[in-house]
């Protein structure tokens, strides 16, 4: 049942923000620095070694295309899987640009976790502050209630959804571990990027290094 942990934590981090209305924005930093650090952690200790234990010799360049594919993700959707929007325009419908890219790649990141069932804490972990941040940045560009539920709902279900068809065709089955390689990359690169954009001018305080090595750790231990 974890495989729904991504799903509450994008319902929790909606009624956060529709809710409490959090001012600070020094608390969901440091939650995605740790959520960054626990994600790449994941990535590098469980589906790594799982990847490259398949002796596939293209691993690497699929690996590449998930990162590549990332970026072309983030082109459209500004950089908003970890965290990086803002802007106070009004909105009178759903941005389906952002929409399309953020469904996308929290479809893909449910593909791994059929099989490494720890990776949905961090998916879980790593939705939290992007559903916060997301919802209060439709609020306050004035985007329609029944828009912004109908958006955060979509976004909740597609990790789920990802490990449940991951599970059941056998097509997705077949070709695991080249799908989880994609998966790989996208996480390399949204971790990473979280890692350093929670930090302003890239630079590192003592709360943010403890938050990442708190997250290092407990990705290692899990």
């Amino acid at each position: 049942m974890n495989y729904l942990l991504p799903l509450f934590s994008v319902l929790l981090g909606y009624g956060i923000a529709l809710f409490l209305k959090p001012k600070s924005k020094t608390n969901l930093k440091l939650l995605l620095a740790f959520s960054g650090s626990f994600l790449l952690s994941l990535t590098v200790i469980h589906l790594l070694p799982d990847v490259y234990e398949s002796h596939n010799h293209n691993i690497g360049l699929f690996i590449m295309g998930g990162i590549l594919f990332q970026i072309v993700l983030e082109f459209f959707s500004k950089g908003a899987e970890h965290g990086h929007v803002h802007g106070h325009e009004t909105m009178s419908h759903i941005p389906w640009l952002l929409f399309t890219s953020l469904c996308i790649h929290a479809f893909l990141e449910g593909f791994p976790v059929s099989h490494h069932h720890n990776l949905a804490i961090g998916i879980a972990i790593h939705h939290l502050p992007i559903a916060v941040i997301l919802t209060t940045f439709f609020i306050n560009s004035s985007l329609n209630k029944k828009a912004i539920f109908a958006f955060m709902i979509t976004f909740a279900v597609m990790t789920p959804l990802g490990t449940i068809l991951s599970e059941y065709l056998p097509i997705l089955n077949e070709y695991y571990i080249e799908i989880t390689a994609v998966v790989i990359g996208i996480l390399f690169h949204i971790s990473s990027t979280i890692i350093f954009e929670s930090s302003e001018g890239h630079k590192f305080n003592v709360a943010k290094v403890s938050m990442i090595i708190f997250g290092v750790m407990l990705a290692y231990f899990i």
